[in-house]
């Protein structure tokens, strides 16, 4: 009998499931991950929602246009609106964050991409967010290519990487010669409306000697997809069943000659 792939919360809150391995779970990311025992992740690589749709800047939270005007974010995502007040994000991020450290093991790190932003004038660099945590390096990721139509704005075209890593945590052998600014281009023909690029989490693993990778907004399945690249275990986790259902077809379909390495 095959393998069920895609789980539902009830069933993963069943005391005794324990093989969560290379299966997407449909459930609310913090139920879930508190239903996974401690230390059971050598991995995370995630980029939860960004709770754009309440910036104050670029037309996203209003409505107004420029370049948000036809972007799949002005939906918000499939089963999240991603507009919450921005102390319960932060809170709400900060939760995730704790529960993520528990589910690693003591040589494990979280790779946790997020965007920076301007709100009213200030600075919204995510501090208040991971300042509890134990961040060992920022890595910029740079978007190639792109287009901007607000002539008040120079093209945005980076995102961060928040390497949060425990003490023993250790690089593959070579993976340091990278260096701490990444280019990958956007990927362009995904139904999601925010994903990863492949060729960017593929780098992230294969830097590390992790064989179980954890994804708690798991979307359209990039990190279970170059999991299964570099032949390593993945579980990844997203409230909505429509993306769980994308990111099976895709795991399921993907072309390993499409993908630039």
């Amino acid at each position: 009998m095959a393998k069920k792939q895609i789980l539902s919360w009830q069933e993963v809150k069943n005391p005794s499931r324990t093989d969560f391995k290379n299966r997407f779970i449909c459930g609310d990311t913090l139920e879930v991950m508190r239903s996974m025992p401690d230390a059971s992740i050598d991995l995370i690589i995630t980029s939860p929602p960004y709770n754009l749709k309440n910036s104050t800047g670029n037309g996203m939270k209003d409505g107004r246009g420029g370049k948000w005007s036809n972007a799949a974010l002005m939906n918000g995502y499939n089963g999240h609106h991603d507009c919450m007040p921005q102390d319960k994000y932060n809170q709400w991020q900060k939760e995730c964050l704790v529960e993520m450290m528990r589910l690693l093991k003591d040589d494990g790190a979280i790779f946790y991409n997020h965007k920076w932003r301007v709100q009213n004038g200030l600075l919204q660099h995510r501090h208040d967010i991971v300042s509890d945590f134990p961040v060992r390096q920022i890595i910029i990721w740079q978007r190639k290519g792109g287009i901007n139509f607000n002539k008040g704005y120079f093209l945005p075209t980076y995102e961060v990487i928040y390497m949060i890593a425990k003490k023993k945590f250790k690089l593959a052998p070579k993976a340091n010669k990278h260096g701490d600014v990444w280019q990958f281009t956007q990927e362009m023909n995904n139904p999601h409306p925010a994903p990863f690029p492949i060729p960017l989490i593929k780098r992230i693993i294969e830097s590390t000697e992790a064989q179980t990778v954890l994804d708690p907004f798991m979307g359209s399945g990039t990190t279970a997809i170059a999991a299964k690249l570099l032949k390593r275990d993945f579980i990844g986790i997203d409230l909505s069943l429509e993306y769980c259902e994308m990111a099976r077809e895709r795991l399921n379909n993907y072309n390993e000659q499409e993908i630039l390495i």
